[in-house]
């Protein structure tokens, strides 16, 4: 079993659920009293909220690329960025390591692809959804036409996440906001959901929804295995 490198504190909430999703999925596929290895460097997601509303990406790149050189350093075999916003400046990673990064984007395509939809609607923070670091793949490599809520409704997931999510902060009055816009995205015919902020499924399930849901965090994580077992 190769090693894991996790670049984790954004927030630490849902890097949290990356080291269970790991040992959870190694614990399934091969048994006994395995559990994954892994590394993670945590950063203060304080200083990368900060530089985040400052628009300042490369400070936030830069930021990355010294955690990834010290899990090459540690012995990773392979790098997991352990949330979606900052895959924005996952090229500083690839550009600065020799190992592999697998792309939260990617293993959120390649698990769309194998239900077989064609249309899905990205939640996320402002960022995830207006940007096209996340749509660009999900569009050129794996053919899907992705809708995003209209601008109130993204301010609005926008200001849950920043304001609750990432601070711990789950309630059923911001969870029924969010189904009433999965509902609207559902209406101009989404098919499946991407819960495109690692903390979203912790505030949605997929009970609550009437179509598929992708927790990436969760997908990201058991490609992670596959790749850590098969090579």
């Amino acid at each position: 079993m190769k090693t894991i490198g996790l670049i984790g504190g954004m927030s630490w909430e849902s890097s949290k659920l990356y080291y269970e999703f790991l040992n959870t999925k190694v614990k399934e596929v091969v048994g006994g009293s395995h559990s994954a290895n892994c590394i993670m460097v945590s950063v203060d997601f304080a200083e990368i909220e900060r530089l985040t509303f400052n628009d300042d990406w490369k400070a936030i790149g830069e930021l990355m690329k010294r955690a990834a050189q010290q899990l090459e350093r540690a012995g990773a075999d392979v790098i997991l960025l352990c949330t979606n916003t900052i895959h924005l400046v996952s090229h500083y990673i690839v550009d600065t390591v020799d190992i592999p990064f697998i792309h939260i984007a990617s293993s959120t395509g390649e698990a769309i692809r194998k239900k077989g939809l064609k249309k899905v609607a990205l939640l996320g923070t402002k960022f995830t959804m207006e940007k096209d670091f996340y749509t660009k793949t999900l569009t050129q490599d794996f053919e899907l036409e992705v809708l995003t809520p209209d601008t109130l409704d993204r301010q609005i997931i926008h200001d849950i996440i920043y304001n609750e999510l990432v601070k711990g902060q789950f309630t059923d009055i911001s969870k029924q906001k969010i189904i009433r816009i999965i509902k609207r995205l559902q209406s101009h015919g989404a098919q499946g959901i991407i819960l495109g902020c690692t903390e979203l499924p912790i505030l949605i399930s997929s009970d609550d929804l009437e179509i598929p849901s992708f927790d990436t965090g969760k997908i990201h994580a058991h490609s992670a295995i596959e790749w850590s077992l098969n090579n």
